[in-house]
């Protein structure tokens, strides 16, 4: 099996340098890539002098579902695509082999890793990687849309891989969405007949403490990707029933031991809501505001901010 694993980075120096660390030492055999946005930090001349394969391109053309899809296409004839971002990193030996495995079922399209939070991570980023990676791997076909809703299509591009066949047969990576690009082709490839895998002994170390306003922004881009995209929701089914779900998951886990931190989580979860719902109606918005609310500003500047 040919495997391509493919790192975008920008100005993440000392993260792509304790994720090339631990690249080193993977028991498979893969070609790597980097793809700088014109980091001014010191990350591209890392790259350039541990990584073999280095694109720059400018920061405003990256694209996170165009920039994996240049790749890919700059990059053809790989049997598998590993994409790693670069403030995640192994700490397993065999995680990229274990992540390629389901790849044995000729069905499988694309496999998602499993993330757990970073030694530093506060409780709540902790909760967040526990609750949506568990320990316990699955093969889920568009017949488990039933069962699973939403999650059926999950996918992260932190650290997931892709049969090359697979994602060429769906067209590959969407340049329109604002993001998860790595849903919205798992929802393709499921449409198409393929598989979507989940690996939980392939584990990265990858988590977020976000601070109340960035989890707005993130959440807010988040429903501008569902109301862009509504046929994964008329597909699958929509997240109010995970989110419920998530709220008493996240109160459990912190216990009364961590009483403290009750007000802060049902505001954070209020403020998701909020923003979700808020981005569902990005279209009665301004472009101005849109940019004020969301993370991925850039976007709205795009050429690809009109949905193809």
């Amino acid at each position: 099996m040919r495997i391509a694993c493919i790192i975008p980075t920008y100005n993440g120096c000392d993260d792509l340098s304790r994720l090339l660390d631990s690249l080193e030492y993977q028991s498979s055999e893969f070609d790597l890539f980097v793809v700088d946005s014109s980091s001014q930090d010191g990350t591209q001349e890392l790259a350039r002098a541990r990584v073999p394969n280095l694109v720059v391109i400018p920061g405003s053309e990256f694209n996170h579902g165009g920039t994996r899809q240049m790749m890919i296409d700059r990059y053809p004839g790989y049997d598998v695509y590993v994409f790693i971002t670069q403030d995640a990193y192994l700490e397993d030996i065999d995680a990229i082999q274990r992540l390629v495995a389901p790849f044995m079922d000729e069905q499988v399209g694309a496999v998602c890793g499993r993330q757990v939070p970073h030694l530093d991570a506060g409780p709540l980023a902790q909760h967040a990687r526990l609750f949506n990676y568990p320990d316990v791997s699955r093969v889920k076909s568009l017949e488990d849309a039933r069962e699973l809703g939403i999650k059926t299509p999950f996918m992260s591009n932190s650290f997931s891989a892709y049969r090359g066949k697979a994602i060429k047969k769906v067209g590959g990576f969407p340049v329109h969405v604002i993001l998860s690009e790595d849903m919205y082709v798992a929802a393709k490839m499921l449409l198409a007949g393929w598989k979507v895998a989940y690996a939980c002994d392939a584990q990265c170390r990858h988590s977020h403490d976000y601070s109340l306003i960035e989890e707005f922004r993130r959440y807010f881009d988040q429903g501008v990707f569902h109301a862009r995209e509504p046929w994964i929701r008329q597909r699958f089914g929509g997240a109010g029933g995970e989110g419920l779900r998530y709220v008493k998951s996240e109160l459990k886990f912190l216990g009364f031991s961590r009483l403290y931190l009750w007000p802060s989580a049902f505001m954070r979860n209020a403020l998701k809501l909020v923003a979700y719902k808020l981005g569902q109606q990005e279209q009665k918005l301004s472009i101005s505001s849109k940019k004020k609310l969301g993370m991925y500003k850039r976007y709205w500047d795009s050429p690809y901010t009109e949905k193809h």
